[in-house]
């Protein structure tokens, strides 16, 4: 190991830390005070009843901890968006799981609460797995009701997709813990078995203020729709329990009767470590991610053995398109196709030198080809985002830059085999779209603590945002000096590059989580595993496009 390394090693060490850190704070939910006031009424947390819940020593894999991470400041915040949430085992079954964060707003429904739901629904449609509901919700959060309430993709999508999960066959199950108010009462009554615990669990289009306004009548949340309500006299729900261990046992119970589920098939075999160690991953991007690298070094600690100790991995068109890897591997045996931005200045076939992490035409028809091949042998797709954009300039441009990007954009936006996307560095431009970025439906997305994402790199987007507000003053008769000048454009930068973290990722859901670089291979494994329970594989058919 040298000097370079390990400064490397310990920028990444310091970034894991500070996500670690952030991520403590956020699993207060809504602050120790709030815990306690939820353990006086006998109720466990979230993520306690998660715990609970899920099957000890399999993982769990959390989708959106920092969803809502630094918004809302006016409102208090939204910690995980109120809802902890992600792919676990239940009786050994892989399955969805929600949570609602009572804690957080007395579980009220934010626009990234509801942003969030819809995602874990679309997990399970995608995936076909089954859902689990934990409910304690006081309903939409109403200083924010036009924001959640009447679209497409607002509050009432999550109760249509109830009703497109019931006809797909996916078992869904709602454990009501607490309340369950207004629209949200339909949808544990939407899914398959209704569980409530007595005394705290109470389901209801409208609370004890509301109906004294609306009719006048005196009535209390049990009696409006408690689970002895619901359980012995409406017939809504299915069962009540005295405690929330025994409605969670129940759920349990219900989860290892499922049958046997149809698989995708995509090929796996028994794994070998990787050839090199994935404990020095660290290592391999430099501080800042300031010079090149070699991708490799990173796919190779991601990637199964071979044999004789050598990787898996096999490169396709391996001297053609260099600043695009593609290629073929295992990860924990299964068959994956992986497509990476190669971060070393190469040079081409004609001895020109080329960017690393620059997209260039030959790069981009290579691609193209390699994830049309995996689609053909029906190979899971992994991407590996280090990406500035295309190539720019006259050159490119004649030799049709935009025909070969576009050509790449197609066979990713048609891609029908499961497409799994970890941004590692930079995710600028038509770069992110290139490389299945969140608008082209990767199964899975994720980013490490070194990511960032924006239209283009801080340093040239302040600059070309500086004259354009330059050009604005002196067309008024302001002038403006050098000094003036530098501060705003230090000002221009600081926010533009708080705007590219993945925390400001994170929080608007571009990405599911933010994840250890070392937990990588080992996310990845659970997400084929889920993808393998979808048999449903369309054939891929492509649009209009250029040769």
């Amino acid at each position: 190991m040298n000097m370079e390394f390990n400064r490397n090693e310990d920028w990444m060490k310091l970034l894991v830390s500070q996500v670690n850190q952030y991520a403590e704070q956020v699993k207060l939910g809504g602050g120790k005070k709030a815990i306690e006031k939820q353990r006086e009424k006998n109720k466990l947390t979230a993520r306690e009843r998660i715990a609970y819940l899920t099957d000890s020593g399999k993982p769990f894999t959390e989708i959106g901890m920092f969803a809502g991470y630094e918004m809302y400041a006016e409102e208090g915040g939204c910690p995980s968006g109120g809802t902890v949430a992600g792919v676990g085992y239940v009786s050994g079954r892989q399955c969805v799981i929600v949570a609602n964060d009572q804690t957080v707003k007395a579980g009220a429904w934010f626009p990234i609460t509801g942003k969030k739901n819809l995602r874990l629904q679309e997990i399970a449609m995608e995936n076909r797995l089954p859902i689990i509901y934990l409910v304690d919700s006081a309903g939409v959060f109403l200083p924010m009701q036009d924001e959640i309430f009447p679209d497409k993709e607002h509050f009432g999508r999550i109760f249509r997709n109830n009703a497109r999960m019931s006809a797909m066959g996916l078992t869904q199950i709602a454990a009501v813990m607490g309340a369950c108010v207004a629209g949200g009462a339909y949808l544990p009554i939407m899914s398959d078995e209704t569980l409530m615990v007595e005394g705290n669990g109470s389901i209801y289009l409208a609370g004890p203020y509301l109906v004294k306004a609306a009719v006048g009548e005196d009535a209390d949340t049990q009696t409006l729709g408690g689970a002895v309500t619901h359980t012995e006299i409406s017939g809504i729900a299915d069962y009540k329990f005295k405690t929330e261990q025994e409605c969670l046992d129940e759920v349990k119970k219900i989860m290892s009767r499922l049958g046997p589920d149809k698989l995708a098939g995509f090929n796996r075999i028994e794994s070998i470590p990787p050839a090199k160690d994935p404990a020095t991953l660290y290592g391999v991007m430099a501080e800042g991610n300031a010079k090149p690298y070699n991708m490799l070094d990173i796919i190779e600690r991601l990637v199964d053995g071979g044999e004789k100790g050598e990787t898996s991995f096999e490169e396709f068109k391996k001297d053609y398109g260099k600043t695009i890897i593609c290629g073929y591997g295992r990860i924990e045996g299964w068959a994956v196709g992986v497509v990476a931005n190669q971060r070393l200045i190469t040079k081409n076939k004609k001895g020109e030198m080329q960017m690393g992490g620059v997209i260039y035409n030959d790069s981009a028809d290579k691609a193209a080809r390699f994830i049309l091949n995996c689609n053909q042998k029906k190979i899971p797709l992994i991407f590996l985002q280090d990406v500035t954009g295309f190539m720019v300039g006259s050159r490119s441009e004649h030799s049709g830059i935009i025909k070969d990007g576009a050509k790449l954009v197609n066979a990713v936006a048609n891609s029908v085999v499961p497409k799994i996307t970890v941004i590692v560095g930079n995710s600028y431009g038509a770069g992110n779209y290139a490389m299945c970025g969140k608008a082209y439906d990767p199964r899975f997305i994720y980013a490490w603590p070194s990511a960032k994402i924006a239209v283009m790199g801080g340093e040239q987007a302040a600059k070309t945002l500086l004259q354009i507000q330059v050009s604005a003053l002196k067309s008024k008769g302001k002038e403006i000096g050098a000094e003036e000048e530098n501060a705003l454009l230090e000002k221009i930068k600081g926010r533009y590059e708080k705007q590219t973290s993945p925390y400001y990722a994170a929080a608007r859901l571009w990405v599911d989580a933010i994840i250890d670089p070392l937990e990588t291979r080992s996310i990845i494994t659970e997400n084929l595993e889920a993808a393998n329970h979808n048999p449903e594989i369309a054939e891929m058919k492509l649009g209009v496009f250029q040769v």
